[in-house]
């Protein structure tokens, strides 16, 4: 888990400790244990149960921390990407900085194995990711396969060809998570109902590649009213689908839409999913991390309906308590091991685990009869916080980390101070690398460059949009007599 920052007076916003700008800036990567690698993972899952449990967010339905020492790890590959969304945590000076060298995402790739193990699920991310050199992409995912770790490929799937998702595959990436949504400005497609063309689309592409597929997707005040419709869509496609995310906007400081204006909201967002699920589902159980960050749930759907996953609760509790016991088990090829353990410990709960299973199967008979089989869809809602309000306590309990030149940090701790990372120097056999030109210097010099020095093809987000509103003024002057 991360260490804290120093002590420092910090603000109150809507009842909870914010950190401040002088915290933000000093913030460290989670620290790494010494000794082997098991030793750091068993370090890192007891750090995240602590801080977890600390925050009041412990007990029988947490999975953070019992189950597996981090959510995922972001490892951003390159900064570059073809869309320029309205809403993006990405740097606005993005385009101008250089793609990070192999050997330095191989050490990340590194670090994060030894810190949390095999299984960990990393998001080969960007930018958009596919804009990589295609043999280095590659490499990337065989990289993570090798060390054991669940390779994601998070994309806007413009350049995620299916030839392209063929290789990665064959390479070991186990999820492709399409990025498809009303921020990205996409030609001709003004409501997320249009959208599900592009959608379907990317399924037929990633379809029998032997890819579990994912659909992320950013809610903000202009398609929120959208939601419910978009989870029916996604029930309706759910045989192929693995899993589907909802992003809320957050005021990073980026990209031209900013905060929320009250419309989006987690809870609101878990009504729609009910709604377009047509089951009253429990955002409660499991526990992932904060539940002021993440909340998550999932279906059985069988011909067109769904049906409750997590039922009856108080069984589900039962079967995580245990299942705790047999931690580092449950996102490695070790699962089976855990499973049989837990069996042998617990006959009791398997028995009973049985008996509701038949029960559900009763239930859905009837979609059965007509399909031969159930699905699972899971939906997961990711709260993003505003720069500016970073909540300590979820800061300190984070699941979502980036991979960093200093080791994991939280995502949104990442995001608030993204420009300043992204100008770091590297350190490489040769000498120190500098983001912005990609050239080797004898010593360590802080990248530095004025955006109005920059091109407009190199600018993003709000940045942009200033660009464009100075020429346009420009060229009306230009045009006064």
């Amino acid at each position: 888990m991360e260490a804290k920052a120093a002590a420092k007076p910090c603000g109150e916003r809507n009842g909870k400790t914010c950190l401040s700008a002088e915290e933000v800036a000093e913030w460290r990567p989670a620290p790494c244990a010494d000794g082997d690698s098991a030793g750091a993972q068993a370090a890192a899952r007891e750090a995240l149960w602590d801080a977890l449990s600390r925050h009041g967010h412990g007990g029988p339905e947490q999975t953070g921390g019992r189950h597996w020492p981090v959510g995922c790890v972001s490892l951003e590959i390159t900064q570059r990407c073809n869309l320029d969304c309205t809403l993006c945590y990405l740097s606005d000076m993005s385009e101008a900085v250089k793609d990070i060298p192999l050997a330095e995402v191989f050490r990340r790739i590194d670090d994060v194995a030894r810190r949390y193990g095999p299984g960990t699920n990393v998001q080969v991310s960007g930018g958009d990711p596919t804009l990589r050199k295609r043999e280095e992409l590659v490499a990337i995912v065989a990289r993570l396969a090798e060390k054991g770790m669940s390779a994601s490929l998070l994309t806007n799937g413009i350049k995620a060809s299916r030839d392209l998702l063929r290789d990665l595959a064959g390479a070991g990436l186990k999820d492709v998570a399409f990025h498809v949504d009303l921020t990205q400005e996409r030609k001709g497609f003004a409501s997320e109902a249009a959208l599900n063309a592009v959608r379907d689309d990317y399924i037929a592409r990633a379809g029998g590649l032997g890819l579990r597929i994912l659909f992320n997707t950013t809610v903000h005040d202009d398609n929120v009213a959208e939601m419910a419709d978009l989870v029916r869509y996604f029930v309706s496609r759910a045989d192929d689908l693995h899993m589907v995310s909802f992003q809320l906007q957050a005021e990073t400081g980026r990209g031209v839409m900013g905060a929320r204006k009250g419309g989006v909201s987690a809870e609101r967002m878990t009504e729609d999913i009910a709604a377009g699920t047509g089951v009253a589902l429990d955002f409660a159980l499991p526990l992932i991390g904060h539940p002021e960050c993440n909340r998550y749930s999932a279906v059985l759907v069988s011909g067109g309906r769904a049906f409750p996953f997590f039922e009856p609760k108080a069984y589900w509790r039962k079967l995580f308590q245990a299942a705790a016991r047999h931690a580092g088990c449950w996102r490695t090829r070790r699962k089976w091991r855990g499973l049989a353990a837990m069996i042998a410990a617990r006959p009791d709960l398997a028995a009973l685990g049985l008996g509701h299973g038949l029960k559900a199967l009763w239930t859905m008979r009837r979609e059965l009869m007509k399909t031969g089989k159930a699905t699972k869809l899971s939906f997961l809602v990711h709260n993003f916080m505003d720069a500016k309000s970073l909540d300590r306590a979820r800061c300190e309990s984070c699941i979502f980390m980036v991979a960093t030149r200093d080791g994991p940090m939280s995502m949104c701790v990442h995001n608030a101070r993204r420009d300043g990372e992204l100008l770091k120097p590297l350190r490489t056999e040769k000498g120190w690398w500098d983001p912005l030109t990609g050239t080797i210097r004898p010593h360590a010099v802080r990248a530095d460059a004025a955006p109005e020095a920059l091109p407009l093809k190199r600018l993003k987000g709000r940045r942009r949009a200033a660009a464009l509103t100075r020429r346009r003024a420009d060229r009306e002057a230009a045009r006064t007599p």
